[in-house]
């Protein structure tokens, strides 16, 4: 996954750049983000139902297996400078809608693979990786673009899925159909979200990710503007300030992987979502550039911190024949409901400014994580 993802944001970087060239617009670049996040949440809880019918190691193999051609595609469409707008829009969206189906899969497979005991440390090495390449695909994507070209990042980042492919072929996985085959697929969804609204632990960890999602992750797209008209220091302190959550992250999914798996997880989660959010008030009031970095490490390795706990207290807390269905829900609330919180956020910054909407999602979100805290203490012994 770790060369896999480098490719990925190899792509996403040099992609952006091949749609600001051919068009010179910011809202088809915010288009184009919304094609590839919307399909997440219209899908991915189907793609949960298909992740407890069918071996998931398959499913992953076909997943990626798309992946891989339609970066071909796009590599082809870009090389003979036939590529446009509406074919990138498309080949988003396409993306999208493998990665619904991809998601519930490769989160769901991995207590497969470990066992509940080491599911933490995996978990959290698997942070590991998307962070690291997080910092290292974009710095290699501004070299590449400058030396082989957009077609020859998409190349690379075709060629990426090999790494996962072979793994993929090289893991023996046994599978026995866990659901009744013989129910609809509907059916099965609707237990799912039976179970989900009837557990109130899983009800109130969901949610919490919907609100994280929704209130405090759309800062990033708001980055530049800080760097920009708040703290003047301009693209290259853009870059540092995306760095340092980059790097809060790495740090805390190391002292995840480090823990491996240890009692209060429950009280961890609250902590950290607490300090998330307190830390998104302080970048929010910070004139300060190192204050701001400091607030940004804390904002990253938080985050990061939480939803690793989530998803690994809501994957020890479901039977096996339920697995793919409530983490489809995870991704749904996670990846699904970016889009719109990044909606939200344009909406209230083009009305208030970008520093009261920050703040305003910071103490939203720690009124909730607070009340959560208060309300239902059963969360902090888990």
């Amino acid at each position: 996954m770790f060369v896999s993802l480098i490719g990925t944001w190899i792509q996403t970087v040099a992609q952006s750049w091949l749609v600001f060239e051919l068009t010179n617009s910011a809202f088809l670049l915010g288009l184009v983000g919304f094609l590839g996040s919307i399909p997440i949440f219209l899908f991915s809880l189907f793609g949960g139902v298909v992740a407890d019918r069918v071996n998931k190691r398959n499913i992953l193999i076909l997943t990626q297996t798309a992946f891989m051609v339609l970066a071909l595609v796009l590599a082809i469409l870009t090389q003979f400078k036939i590529v446009t707008p509406v074919h990138i829009m498309f080949i988003a969206l396409l993306n999208g809608t493998i990665m619904a189906f991809d998601a519930p899969s490769r989160q769901s497979v991995v207590v497969e693979f470990v066992g509940k005991r080491h599911l933490l440390n995996a978990i959290a090495l698997n942070s590991v990786s998307f962070n690291s390449s997080r910092i290292i695909g974009p710095a290699l994507a501004g070299i590449m673009v400058a030396s082989i070209g957009m077609a020859g990042c998409f190349y690379v980042n075709a060629a990426s899925f090999l790494a996962v492919l072979a793994a993929l072929l090289f893991i023996k996985l046994d599978h026995t159909t866990r659901i009744d085959k013989n129910t609809s697929k509907l059916n099965d969804l609707k237990d799912g979200l039976k179970l989900i609204k009837n557990n109130r632990l899983i009800m109130t960890l969901i949610i919490m990710v919907g609100v994280s999602s929704l209130f405090g992750i759309s800062y990033t797209i708001l980055m530049p503007i800080f760097a920009s008209n708040i703290l003047h220091v301009g693209v290259k302190g853009l870059g540092m300030l995306m760095s340092a959550s980059g790097a809060g992250a790495l740090i805390a999914a190391l002292v995840l992987a480090r823990l491996g798996d240890f009692n209060y997880k429950g009280k961890l989660l609250i902590i950290s979502s607490i300090v998330f959010s307190l830390s998104l008030i302080v970048f929010s009031l910070s004139e300060s550039y190192l204050l701001s970095l400091i607030a940004l490490i804390f904002i990253g390795g938080a985050s990061v911190m939480a939803m690793a706990l989530i998803n690994t207290l809501l994957q020890t807390m479901v039977n096996d024949e339920y697995r793919g269905r409530v983490m489809s829900a995870f991704m749904f609330t996670f990846a699904g409901f970016m889009p719109f919180g990044s909606l939200i956020a344009g909406i209230f910054s083009h009305a208030i400014g970008v520093r009261l909407t920050v703040m305003i999602s910071g103490i939203l979100c720690a009124v909730f994580f607070i009340m959560i805290n208060i309300l239902l203490p059963d969360i902090k012994r888990l």
